[in-house]
């Protein structure tokens, strides 16, 4: 029995970019799929475009609209998969894009294969961009190789064989029931995708970053939500401040600490909380209340002791450099 899906996307002024996003949706060939679209205030010909080539599309076509104003990310989205949500029922896949990305050929096929050991996939994120961008490349690259670190130090056995860092609105599959449970993106203005995914882990459920999910998206400057990719590559552009980012010894401490919650898990946890610096009690009530390990994980583990510490990019990379050399030689 095919297995409903419901690819949910907010739309706001994007004429230009629809007919490629909907031919990447076409060739996915997928059984099952409805196409949910929300028109976000639309004031140029994106709401024609959907009218006339939704009756060529292999797949049912939703569409809401709702009325013009600021815009906000984290509410257009919550529309567009609330949408979604109707389509599906309670059952199946539902899948969050953006109608200025690509989704790669085989997209939702990966997302269903990753969403059989996981409850939410987040699919990895490539820019199409114009004009190079160095530096963005290298804090991009960097994050990708914390990440793989974070998988060394804290394995979980839902996790991807190749991985990455993003978590993009761009592309989140969730299993409907999982999706619901959270209560939907929230209507923030920005940071929407962020704050679902945290929530996600601290519920207890499983998270795979699969760098097979693969959506190209814009790298354009004049992006709908302050504060958002376009925002930080405008800065990039200007030559602003290089930035600094958390030191990876701490984060290093921090999944050291989530694999050591995940061992005491059900167990005594005295030794734990002299670890974390946390009174007892506080980590018992917490392991009391946490469905499974990976809630208690994510809920238990503090800021390192002291705060963490920032860094210019350059000190980072060595320090990440040295991490990996010393967990290469361990595991050799």
């Amino acid at each position: 029995m095919t297995k409903p899906i419901a690819v949910c996307v907010p739309v706001r002024n994007e004429a230009e970019r629809l007919p490629r996003f909907l031919d990447a949706i076409a060739a996915q060939g997928m059984a099952g799929l409805t196409l949910c679209i929300l028109l976000d205030g639309c004031t140029d010909a994106s709401a024609a475009i959907v009218t006339a080539r939704a009756p060529q599309l292999p797949f049912p076509v939703r569409v809401r609209s709702i009325a013009g104003g600021d815009a906000n990310a984290g509410r257009a989205r919550r529309v567009a998969m609330a949408l979604g949500q109707e389509v599906l029922g309670g059952a199946g896949t539902i899948v969050s894009t953006d109608a200025d990305s690509v989704p790669a050929p085989g997209w939702l096929a990966a997302n269903l294969a990753g969403l059989a050991h996981a409850d939410v996939v987040a699919g990895r994120i490539v820019r199409r961009a114009w004009i190079a961008m160095p530096l963005q490349d290298r804090i991009e690259a960097y994050y990708d190789r914390l990440f793989a670190l974070r998988r060394l130090l804290d394995p979980v056995a839902w996790e991807a064989p190749r991985t990455h860092h993003y978590t993009s609105g761009a592309s989140l599959a969730f299993r409907a029931h999982a999706y619901a449970a959270l209560g939907g993106f929230e209507g923030v203005a920005a940071a929407e995708d962020a704050r679902i995914v945290d929530a996600a882990h601290r519920a207890g459920l499983r998270v795979r970053r699969d760098a097979a999910v693969t959506v190209e998206t814009s790298s354009r400057r004049e992006g709908r939500a302050r504060g958002g990719l376009a925002d930080h590559l405008r800065a990039l552009d200007r030559g602003a401040a290089a930035p600094t980012m958390a030191h990876p010894h701490d984060a290093a401490w921090r999944y050291r600490m989530h694999a050591a919650a995940r061992r005491a898990f059900g167990h005594e946890s005295a030794g734990l909380s002299e670890r974390l610096s946390r009174v007892p009690s506080e980590v018992a009530a917490i392991a009391k209340a946490a469905p499974n390990a990976e809630a208690f994980a994510m809920c238990v583990v503090p800021e390192r002791p002291g705060g963490e510490r920032t860094v210019s990019l350059d000190v980072a990379e060595d320090a990440l450099a040295a991490l990996e050399t010393d967990l290469a030689r361990q595991a050799a």
